[in-house]
């Protein structure tokens, strides 16, 4: 029993797994920072076809872009 639980305590795999899953939050993050006009932009250029497509299909409940 003890040598099973030190064999636990000593595996690596699980935290190298949350390493690469922090890392991958964190350039993430940065990418949006540091994309934000462009995201902005773009997100604002896909309501509005979104919006002329919804429009012209015949109306309904039309997505407004987040604001911010």
């Amino acid at each position: 029993m003890k040598a099973s639980i030190r064999t636990f305590l000593t595996e690596e795999d699980g935290v190298t797994a949350l390493e690469y899953g922090i890392l991958a939050a964190v350039i993430a993050g940065v990418l949006v920072v540091a994309a934000r006009t462009g995201l902005n932009e773009m997100f604002t250029a896909l309501f509005d076809k979104l919006k002329t497509l919804v429009d012209s299909a015949g109306g309904g409940t039309t997505p407004t872009p987040p604001t911010g």
